[in-house]
């Protein structure tokens, strides 16, 4: 059963213990990078087979099985994928930025460039559900911001990636899939391999072993974020239906033993029809094992004393998905300032956006939402700075830089530019 409790009798550091925390994989993470480094694709494949149970010929997907997937999905399925691709798009479309330059005095010109990344890969998750929503998600910023060449990788759970999958990516406009997964697939995106090519940033989520692996490689490659277990916070006032409030928490508790589903209430009486409602749900859930864990281990109900309070508990926790199922929800969005995702409202449950509304789903977690943005067409691209100045504008500024240099201590500098005006030192 969910745990429940007044806000007066549980401390922040015991709300954090419950819906945080991650195993530390660091060390076996560590071996894997570098046995992918020192062997390439004769360790991937052994991976394959340890992990998958897949023995693979070749690890790049064909052309052929892409079709092959494409045509036993239906078209009703990639009609389905192509609206969703067109609400993703609209939203991230209006991401993009722009170029400018300045010219503040005369003979000064500086600007900004913004240039997309050459080549990305993207991590699709595997294991207990497929995800050709997450390829949705993170390959159409990609396409919009201009990136060169979209790598996908992805765990070939039995030899083989879900047909929703390739549907997707060909949907999305991934240029090659590699059948490939964990922590191995990102060493292999960032080191390359004799098949997988070298990339310039890895995004996407995955489970504890991508996102260890992810925390080791950055820095030799760009990463997204360090996503955790998936997280709902719904705030709801004594108005609110507990069935649809109960379905809303455990749909992302399904997604993993880990995942956090918590409620922050004002009404002791939804707080215990919620409750009921959990339990009466979990039975007829297909991922009731899954759901049940993740509700027991990690959930909680937290009854406070006002909605404000509520709002001030969610920004300290700052969720990946935020649920506003109250009478106001955009009065109240003004006070919300930590969360990856909010939905507004009683008929916006966190699964529409997951799928169909177009906002991005990956999403910062484990409180990184407090410095962290969700996916977009920016974490695709890149800023270059420019200048230029004339002899008459260098001069006009030199005595400033010579001073400025010199009382850093760098005399070269300051003769960089003392030396162009004909000054000897």
């Amino acid at each position: 059963m969910i745990r429940t409790v007044y806000r007066k009798d549980i401390s922040d550091s015991e709300i954090f213990d419950r819906i945080g925390g991650a195993p530390d994989v660091s060390a076996t993470v560590s071996e894997i990078i570098a046995d992918v480094m020192e062997r390439g694709d004769t360790a991937l494949r052994e991976y394959a087979l340890r992990f998958d149970r897949a023995e693979l010929d070749s690890l790049e997907v064909s052309a052929e099985e892409i079709d092959a997937a494409c045509a036993e999905i239906g078209d009703a399925y990639i009609g389905m994928l192509e609206r969703a691709a067109a609400n993703i798009r609209d939203f991230h479309s209006r991401q993009v930025r722009q170029g400018f330059v300045c010219n503040s005095r005369d003979g000064v010109f500086s600007g900004q460039k913004v240039i997309p990344l050459e080549r990305v890969g993207l991590y699709v998750p595997g294991g207990t559900a497929a995800y050709p929503s997450s390829v949705l998600m993170n390959c159409i910023p990609a396409k919009i911001a201009g990136v060169d060449e979209i790598i996908m990788v992805t765990p070939p759970s039995g030899g083989s990636i879900p047909k929703q999958i390739l549907a997707a990516a060909r949907v999305a406009g991934v240029d090659r899939i590699f059948k490939c997964g964990g922590a191995q697939a990102v060493a292999a995106l960032t080191y390359g391999t004799e098949s997988i090519p070298a990339v310039d940033k890895i995004v996407g989520p995955g489970n504890a072993y991508v996102a260890e692996a992810k925390r080791q490689v950055s820095g030799k490659v760009g990463v997204d974020m360090i996503a955790g277990p998936s997280e709902i916070l719904v705030i709801a006032d004594g108005n609110s239906n507990p069935v649809w409030v109960a379905a809303d928490l455990l749909s992302q508790a399904e997604h993993d033993k880990r995942a956090s589903a918590v409620l922050v209430t004002d009404s002791e009486e939804l707080a215990k029809a919620v409750t009921v409602e959990i339990e009466r749900q979990l039975v007829v859930l297909p991922r009731q094992e899954i759901a049940r864990a993740s509700v027991e281990d990690h959930g909680l109900i937290i009854i406070v004393d006002s909605i404000t309070e509520a709002v001030a508990m969610s920004n300290r926790i700052a969720p990946e998905h935020l649920e506003l199922c109250v009478d106001d929800p955009f009065g109240l969005l003004d006070k919300v300032r930590n969360a990856g995702s909010v939905f507004l409202g009683r008929n916006c449950p966190e699964a529409v956006g997951d799928y169909m509304a177009g906002p991005n789903h990956t999403l910062p977690t484990s409180g990184t939402a407090r410095f962290y943005s969700p996916l977009s067409v920016d974490d695709f691209v890149k800023k270059m700075q420019f200048t230029y100045f004339s002899a008459e504008a260098l001069a006009n500024i030199a005595e400033d830089v010579d001073k400025f240099a010199r009382s850093e201590g760098f005399d070269a500098h300051a003769r960089s530019v003392m030396r162009r005006l004909g000054r000897e030192y």
